[in-house]
C-alpha cells in the first residue's frame, strides 16, 4: 500500500513526496484511516514505529477538512488581521520536551503546504515567548502537561475549541506521574472531541486510563519489534564529558574505519561535532531540524554514495532514515529515552550484514545506560581506550548518589 491510497489530501502527499515517503509503516496503515473517520483509536505501537506521522497526517487533514473562524487564512493574510485569534483546535501532550519537540517538527514537515499553524511549549525554558505565540493564536498546540497548566493558570491558553486530543506515550505519561495533570486538563475540553491515545503497551493502567477518556475506540496494536538485533555488537566507552571529543576521534581513525552515523541529543552539538571532524579531515555532514529538506536529502546521498564517511544526526532528523549497509553507529550523546537507543541501532545490522553499536557514555549519563540495559535485557560490554580511565561504576553496581541525568527531560 501506498499513502496515496489512504486518502489524503493532496498537500500531505506532497510534503511526504518531498520528504521522501512512499510507503506507510504498519502503524500509519491502520491508524490513518481509522482516525480520518473521526472517532477515537487506542494504539499500542512503540518509538521508532511511525507513530507520530500515524497520527500526525490525519489530524491535518481533518483540520482542513472544515475552515473554522481564522484556522485557514494564510499568515499574512490582511482579513486575517481583522479576525479573532486562531482557536486551538488540536491539543498534543507528551511527557517530555524533546517529544514534544520532535512531535511539533513533525506537524510542520507534513503541514508544510498547509495554511495551520502549530506551536510547542514545554517546561524549562522561559514562558515570555510561548506567551506571545499563544496570543497570536494557533490551531495545534503540542505541549508538556506542566507547562500547559502554567499556562492555564496564567490565563494564556483556551482550550474551549479543542476537536481532538492527543495523548503520545500514555504509558510514559504514567511512569512520570502525569495522570493528575492529565486529569485536569481533560475537563478544560470539549467533551464532544476526537481523542487519540498512543501507548507502548496495553497494560492495564493503559486500557483504565483510555476507559476515562475514550469512547468505544479503535483498537490498533502493532507487534513489538524484536528489541536487539542479533547481529549488533553493543561496546561502551567510560569517559568524561571532555574527554568525548578526543575519543570519538580517536574510534573514527582507529576503530570505525567504516561507514559511520554519530548521533547527538541536540542540533548544536551536531554542528559542533561535524566542525572538528572537518578540521581533521574527516569528511562528514549533518542531518538536524535545522537544516532544509535539501540540505537533509543532500547529506544522506553523499553518505549512501561515500562521498563522505560520517553522518552527524539528531533523533529528530534521523526518523525514518533508510541506510543500508551502515557498520557503524555511534552515541556520542546517549539517549535520555531508552526506546531511542534501539530505533538508533536499528540502523545497523540489518540485511544478515553486521554491526557495531558504540555509545560515548559519561558518569552524568550512567542512568540513562542502566535503563538502556534494563530495556534491551542485557549488560553491554564495557571497554577502554588507551590512557583513559573509564569514571563509570563497575558493571552491576548500584547507580550512586549524583550520578544520572533526569530522565524526564523537564516539563
Amino acid at each position: 500500500m501506498l499513502f496515496s491510497e489512504l486518502g489524503l489530501r493532496a498537500e500531505l502527499l506532497h510534503a511526504l513526496d518531498t520528504a521522501g515517503y512512499k510507503i506507510p509503516t504498519p502503524v500509519q496503515e491502520q491508524a490513518i484511516p481509522a482516525i480520518l473517520t473521526g472517532g477515537d483509536v487506542l494504539a499500542a505501537a512503540q518509538t521508532g514505529t511511525g507513530k507520530t506521522a500515524g497520527f500526525t497526517l490525519p489530524l491535518l487533514h481533518n483540520l482542513m477538512g472544515e475552515a473554522k473562524s481564522a484556522a485557514h487564512l494564510p499568515h499574512n493574510s490582511k482579513n486575517n488581521r481583522r479576525t479573532s485569534r486562531r482557536p486551538v483546535r488540536a491539543l498534543i501532550l507528551t511527557p517530555t520536551r524533546e517529544l514534544a519537540m520532535q512531535v511539533e517538527a513533525s506537524v510542520q514537515t507534513y503541514g508544510k503546504f498547509l495554511p495551520l499553524v502549530s506551536t510547542v511549549v514545554f517546561g524549562g525554558v522561559g514562558i515570555g515567548n510561548q506567551m506571545k505565540a499563544l496570543a497570536r493564536g494557533t490551531d495545534i498546540l503540542v505541549a508538556t502537561p506542566g507547562r500547559l497548566l502554567d499556562h492555564v493558570g496564567q490565563g494564556t491558553v483556551d482550550l474551549s475549541q479543542v476537536e481532538v486530543l492527543i495523548l503520545d506515550e500514555a504509558d510514559r505519561m504514567l511512569d512520570m506521574g502525569f495522570v493528575r495533570d492529565i486529569r485536569r486538563i481533560v475537563p478544560l475540553l470539549p467533551t464532544d472531541r476526537q481523542t487519540l491515545m498512543f501507548s507502548a503497551t496495553f497494560s492495564k493502567e493503559i486500557k483504565a486510563l483510555a476507559g476515562d477518556f475514550l469512547r468505544e475506540p479503535t483498537l490498533i496494536e502493532i507487534e513489538r519489534e524484536k528489541l536487539e538485533a542479533p547481529l549488533v555488537e553493543h561496546t561502551v566507552y567510560g569517559v568524561t564529558t571532555e574527554q568525548k571529543r578526543d575519543v570519538l576521534l580517536k574510534l573514527l581513525t582507529t576503530e570505525t574505519t567504516g561507514q559511520t552515523l554519530v548521533f547527538t541529543r541536540t542540533k548544536h552539538m551536531a554542528d559542533r561535532i561535524d566542525k572538528v571532524l572537518h578540521q581533521h579531515g574527516i569528511l562528514s555532514a549533518t542531518i538536524h531540524g535545522n537544516r532544509s529538506q535539501v540540505q537533509r536529502t543532500r547529506a544522506l546521498d553523499t553518505f549512501k554514495t561515500g562521498a563522505i564517511r560520517v553522518l552527524v544526526a539528531t533523533d529528530i532528523a534521523a526518523r525514518g532514515l533508510d541506510i543500508h549497509n551502515l557498520p557503524f553507529v555511534v552515541n556520542y550523546e546517549i539517549p535520555n529515552v531508552p526506546e531511542d537507543y534501539v530505533h538508533r541501532i536499528g540502523r545497523t545490522g540489518r540485511a544478515g550484514k553486521s554491526g557495531e553499536a558504540i555509545s560515548l557514555v559519561s558518569r552524568d549519563e550512567y542512568k540513562f545506560l542502566r535503563d538502556i540495559e534494563k530495556l534491551i535485557g542485557k549488560t553491554i560490554d564495557r571497554r577502554t581506550l588507551d590512557g583513559i580511565e573509564s569514571p563509570l561504576p563497575e558493571v552491576g553496581a548500584a547507580v550512586p548518589a549524583g550520578i544520572g541525568g533526569n530522565a524526564r527531560g523537564g516539563n
